[in-house]
């Protein structure tokens, strides 16, 4: 306990790094873990910024990673990047806010990326490490922690930074590449929404971040029999047009 207290005293985002640490050991992550570690990365002028999907500038390089690796069609590669982009990109966020009520603001100015060419296809970081609190966080006061007032506000900081600004923009520049619905896209993010949060033992906040996103009906959650949470899928990121990848666990074309 006195160990987890200096560490969230320390810095503002030291827990969260640690509880990611524990996804990527526990589900055999170590070479392919898509956020960067420490995740204020130290060298920004190797990353690309991510302003440049969102605003149009290099959304087709983003594209361009599916269908070179597998081939796929453009609105298939289109659905595939998506599915990456929103899971690794979203994890940080949801980890924050459901185990330590810190979120990490990820609008797109603040965050890297860059561009892989093996698995995970993407890697995230952050320019600068700042998270929204509540009032009675150890770290309240510090210059890159913001202060909210309360519980709803710090849901509220969770869906601008994440969704208003940036993967609603994202969406919109990648859907003048491809042909895909918004619910089919917004389907991969409540879906990896959700295994994120299981993959962290965070499940049971599962239905409550869905919520605060405004997706909770994107997914079925349920439980399984091994006692696990279940997500069963409503859209389809059509990773099954693909012989070389596998379909999700709870496909909803399977």
């Amino acid at each position: 306990m006195t160990a987890l207290l200096e560490a969230v005293t320390r810095s503002p985002l030291a827990p969260i790094m640690a509880a990611l640490a524990g996804v990527r050991a526990n589900r055999g992550y170590e070479r392919h873990f898509g956020v960067a570690s420490p995740l204020v990365v130290a060298d920004p002028w190797a990353w690309e910024s991510a302003s440049g999907f969102t605003d149009g500038t290099r959304t087709a390089d983003l594209l361009a990673g599916p269908r070179q690796r597998w081939g796929a069609t453009p609105h298939v590669a289109g659905a595939l990047a998506w599915k990456s982009y929103t899971y690794w990109l979203a994890l940080p966020a949801i980890v924050g806010y459901a185990a330590f009520r810190r979120v990490p603001l990820l609008h797109a100015g603040n965050v890297l990326v860059r561009l892989n060419g093996a698995t995970p296809s993407l890697t995230f970081g952050v320019r600068h490490g700042i998270v929204a609190v509540l009032p009675g966080d150890p770290a309240a006061g510090r210059h890159d922690v913001r202060v909210v007032p309360d519980e709803a506000a710090l849901r509220a900081a969770l869906r601008a930074s994440l969704v208003n600004q940036h993967l609603a923009p994202l969406m919109d520049q990648l859907r003048r590449h491809v042909r895909l619905g918004r619910r089919t896209l917004w389907g991969s993010l409540a879906s990896g929404v959700a295994y994120g949060l299981k993959h962290a033992d965070l499940a049971h906040y599962a239905p409550a971040v869905l919520e605060t996103l405004g997706m909770a009906d994107l997914v079925e959650l349920g439980i399984g029999d091994d006692g696990e949470m279940s997500v069963q899928r409503r859209t389809c990121c059509l990773a099954f047009t693909v012989p070389s990848l596998p379909t999700c666990t709870g496909c909803c074309i399977r």
